[in-house]
């Protein structure tokens, strides 16, 4: 098998930092992992050594997303100073920058930067206040809501690309449509949602409170296909739901951008604010600890056998897993998210919520597949892939049928 290629990175400079105490918050007991400061912060020397090393070793396209915590804790010199990096050691490629914030520090000047330099950015908003203020809040309890719209506004008044990340959990379940409705009004037609599954603290048996109810999901899921079907117009989407788009890659028999529907994992590490670099996001921690960029390569780390193991857990499915219509669409689903059974094994704790969102939406699935496949010239065999495979790369139209380009879109 020939070795993955390096091309995207997850970092983390500001390591579990927050300026927000989220109620469903998965990241704050990373803390652990890094000693007893309450302050992380990553250094030039590690910075420098980091971007270097992709530039040299990934190929004409690479990307970075910057995460948290909180990214803006790092300030905004320390974000000109990746960039003068990556212009120093970059041949003539192609960088993507994302950025995943919180919003709560956005000013003009972040503004100007992200459009300065196409930075693709995450917002977590979790939709109108009602919703959105139930769980983000600041240390003192107040709500984020005014604050964050504001930040979105700014972005989106300036030209910047704004993705709206919004966590599914189980009182935002109750409010598909209002949630959104609220995007498309604030202008915010990107989204991508993401569902809260999360154990209960101390208490690996049970799900947290805030966890999102597998059932309610699915018909969480159900009508915000509907209405995102229903804005379709002359037969291409007029809204971009991350999900979905990725579902569209799947039955055309490509591979999807959403890592959850993929075979394997560990395509991509994280590398935190010290240099230390790990298998995956939701990952961080000791088991999976791949090596550091001061001491190590990053396509080193990516393909050493702790990463090849770490991709192969998601492939280990159980029977009931592999007996069920909906596996070669499904995939089992993240790992972060299986949990034991009584008779199963260790399913996807999704999964009855899954089951009632693919019997709804499949027959939509497949028309869409084949549409975006016929707009660009191509054909899928019934029992096999695409038989020519397209152009995705970043600038290239996306398969989804969306009319815009990968990178503005499904990439």
């Amino acid at each position: 098998m020939p070795p993955k290629p390096l091309t995207n990175i997850l970092v983390k400079p500001a390591g579990p930092d927050c300026n927000m105490a989220c109620g469903y918050c998965f990241y704050a007991d990373k803390q652990d992992l890094f000693g007893p400061s309450s302050r992380h912060r990553m250094t030039e020397s590690v910075l420098e050594e980091m971007i270097r090393q992709l530039m040299e070793q990934a190929g004409e396209q690479v990307s970075l997303t910057w995460q948290g915590g909180e990214p803006t804790l790092m300030g905004l010199d320390f974000f000109h100073r990746a960039i003068d990096f990556q212009q120093r050691y970059g041949s003539r490629q192609v960088v993507g920058n994302g950025f995943q914030t919180n919003g709560m520090l956005i000013d003009d000047d972040w503004a100007d930067f992200f459009s300065q330099y196409n930075v693709l950015v995450g917002l977590s908003i979790d939709g109108p206040k009602h919703v959105h203020d139930h769980y983000r809040k600041r240390g003192d309890g107040r709500g984020t809501w005014d604050r964050v719209l504001k930040s979105a506004r700014l972005m989106l008044d300036k030209g910047v690309s704004v993705n709206a990340l919004t966590v599914v959990n189980d009182y935002s379940v109750r409010f598909p449509r209002e949630i959104y409705d609220f995007h498309k009004d604030a202008g915010l037609a990107y989204m991508q949602f993401i569902p809260c599954v999360e154990n209960a603290p101390g208490q690996p048996e049970r799900m947290a409170r805030f966890s999102v109810p597998s059932e309610q999901y699915g018909e969480f899921l159900c009508t915000l296909f509907d209405l995102w079907i229903a804005d379709f117009k002359d037969g291409l989407p007029t809204t971009s739901i991350r999900f979905f788009e990725s579902l569209i890659f799947v039955y055309a028999g490509l591979t999807p951008p959403d890592c959850t529907l993929c075979d394997h994992c560990g395509t991509y590490v994280v590398v935190e604010h010290n240099g230390d670099v790990f298998s995956c996001d939701f990952f961080v921690e000791p088991r999976w600890r791949l090596g550091n960029v001061m001491s190590g390569r990053l396509d080193t780390m990516l393909n050493g056998r702790r990463q090849t193991d770490f991709g192969k857990i998601k492939g280990a499915r159980p029977k009931a897993c592999r007996d069920c219509p909906w596996e070669p669409v499904c995939k089992g689903g993240c790992p972060k998210d299986r949990r034991p059974t009584p008779h199963a094994g260790r399913m996807n704790y999704l999964c009855p919520g899954m089951k009632r969102f693919f019997a709804h939406a499949d027959p939509h699935f497949h028309r869409l597949a084949q549409k975006a496949l016929e707009r660009q010239g191509l054909t899928k065999d019934t029992h096999g892939p695409v038989s020519t495979p397209p152009d995705v790369g970043r600038n290239a139209p996306c398969p989804c049928g969306s009319g815009k380009k990968f990178k503005r879109c499904c990439g």
